[in-house]
């Protein structure tokens, strides 16, 4: 129970990566605001621990953010954990892609981190320590064909959170990192199976393998290889680490 008595705030939290963070850290103790676009998803998780709280949340939407984390800060507490998971992944030749596509991605990936960590900061006295961690992605330490603005994204949080981290070294007591997850057997990945599908005409079997060889391992991860990390960055056992890219994906990038 390290985290009782800490208020924690996971974007994206009511699926894959962000409901199985969410969850570990209400196990631990804290207080966790989950947040995300559909009510009802959040609402449906939030409803599996008492100290999982819904909140209908915008991360693409500045006012959306702001007022969100400020209302949760306010009934729980500064948000002494910050997980800023919410993301999109959407595909395409570089080619094709417009500029509405990207901006769409950036929108989400990038801009929703800048204002989530802002926000979140803004919750925190001066002398409270604090954990920010971003979800990239294995895309964010190396080239992903037919995913460019994704991979820009993922490339970008990484820049952020290593700025920050040097900013705020020695001045706060607060820590930055990012994890990267290569392929998760997450909800984002089974809906980019039929598609697969019909491309190559294969079953769904051979079109999660199609996947999984992105991965060292040749298999898809589990969700619990990445919340185990994340507990550990957010543990006084990783006080110490600041600034880092911690890389899941079954095997050297």
């Amino acid at each position: 129970m390290e985290h009782t008595g800490k208020h924690a705030i996971v974007t994206g939290g009511g699926s894959g990566i962000g409901r199985g963070i969410a969850l570990a850290l209400a196990e631990q103790g804290a207080e966790v605001t989950i947040t995300g676009r559909r009510l009802d998803v959040l609402d449906q998780v939030a409803a599996t621990h008492a100290r999982l709280h819904a909140l209908q949340m915008d991360v693409a939407d500045e006012a959306s953010v702001r007022d969100g984390i400020a209302a949760a800060a306010q009934a729980r507490g500064p948000v002494q954990i910050c997980i800023a998971n919410a993301g999109i992944a959407e595909g395409g030749a570089f080619a094709k892609i417009t500029l509405a596509d990207w901006r769409r991605t950036m929108a989400t990936n990038l801009d929703g981190v800048f204002l989530t960590f802002q926000a979140a900061l803004d919750t925190l006295d001066t002398d409270t320590p604090a954990r920010m961690i971003v979800v990239s992605s294995i895309a964010g330490v190396r080239g992903l064909k037919n995913a460019i603005p994704y991979t820009a994204s993922k490339h970008a949080v990484i820049g952020l959170m290593r700025g920050l981290s040097e900013e705020f070294l020695g001045k706060r007591p607060i820590t930055f990192n990012a994890l990267c997850p290569g392929y998760v057997d997450t909800d984002i990945v089974q809906s980019q199976l039929p598609g697969l599908m019909r491309k190559f005409d294969v079953d769904r079997a051979g079109a999660a393998a199609m996947v999984a060889r992105a991965n060292r391992s040749r298999t898809l991860l589990e969700v619990d290889e990445t919340t185990a990390a994340m507990l550990w960055l957010c543990s006084d056992a990783a006080r110490s680490v600041n600034g880092q890219t911690i890389e899941i994906s079954g095997g050297q990038v």
